[in-house]
């Protein structure tokens, strides 16, 4: 029983020690924005609240078309960027003695997954440019 009490206590005593790292960073952050707050210039001028768009004065309304497919790329890159960071941790598992075939087997079917949402994209078009 006592032996359980000081594992449960050094083990709330590491997320005590996150917890404090978390505290300590917040108020950081909090004394930083204040001090800036309180030593900045303000001034407000005309100028100052115009939108600002590469030096060169606003003219017309804001709204401007843009290609989805732009977007579509940039969405595909992020699910394929973040799917990979998935290998990195999934590689030293694997390596892990007793875990070799069933990490196999689930790695197959995240990317059966993948593949699968890859295909999908390129039925509809979406990979091809235009």
């Amino acid at each position: 029983m006592r032996e359980t009490t000081v594992v449960a206590a050094d083990y709330f005593r590491s997320y005590s020690v996150v917890g404090l790292l978390a505290v300590v960073g917040l108020l950081f952050v909090a004394v930083a924005f204040g001090a800036g707050r309180l030593l900045r210039p303000v001034v407000p001028t005309p100028e100052k609240l115009l939108t600002y768009e590469c030096g060169v004065d606003p003219v017309g309304e804001g709204w401007a078309h843009t290609q989805v497919r732009y977007y579509v790329y940039a969405f595909l890159y992020v699910i394929f960027a973040v799917d990979s960071i998935f290998l990195f941790p999934w590689a030293t598992v694997f390596a892990a003695d007793g875990y070799g075939a069933t990490t196999l087997v689930e790695m197959f079917v995240f990317l059966g997954f993948l593949a699968v949402g890859l295909l999908y994209a390129y039925k509809k078009g979406v990979l091809t440019w235009t």
